[in-house]
């Protein structure tokens, strides 16, 4: 099981699943719940950012996992509604030594591009939370297969 290294209590609440980090890709899959619509009853774009964020951040990280990554700057455009079951893909597009220069798409059910989004992640060295050294605590993703 992929390990992450940090509790992220939100990351859980929303229930992302990573599906793939590997080789500057990943994958997560995300429905989202009543408490995560908007008033159109579609997924909220805060959400959605969420999302994006934390599959380029994967992305960035897929090479370095003892390292984490912290986000700089995104931007995100929303194409069209996100409705049902989402699968995000980001992809690692160019890293320095200190730096990591993502993108990500959400898809809906029928492979739609729903939204996209560009990020830049400054990679910095984890520190071992108090009381946690060598737990493996996760980030609040559930990890659903490796390959």
């Amino acid at each position: 099981m992929l390990k992450f290294g940090a509790d992220i209590p939100f990351v859980s609440h929303l229930g992302f699943a990573l599906h793939r980090m590997q080789g500057g890709e990943s994958e997560l899959h995300y429905t989202a719940q009543p408490e995560h619509l908007n008033s159109f009853a579609v997924t909220h774009g805060g959400a959605t950012m969420t999302l994006l964020d934390v599959t380029m951040a994967t992305a960035a990280r897929s090479d370095t996992p003892d390292f984490g990554v912290v986000t700089i700057e995104m931007k995100t455009s929303f194409m069209q509604p996100a409705r049902g079951p989402l699968v995000a893909k980001g992809r690692l597009i160019h890293r320095t030594a200190s730096m990591a220069f993502t993108e990500a798409t959400v898809f809906d059910a029928e492979g739609r591009a729903c939204s996209h989004a560009t990020g830049t992640f400054k990679y910095v060295r984890r520190q071992p939370a108090a009381g946690a050294a060598g737990n493996g605590a996760s980030d609040g993703l559930k990890v659903i297969s490796t390959d």
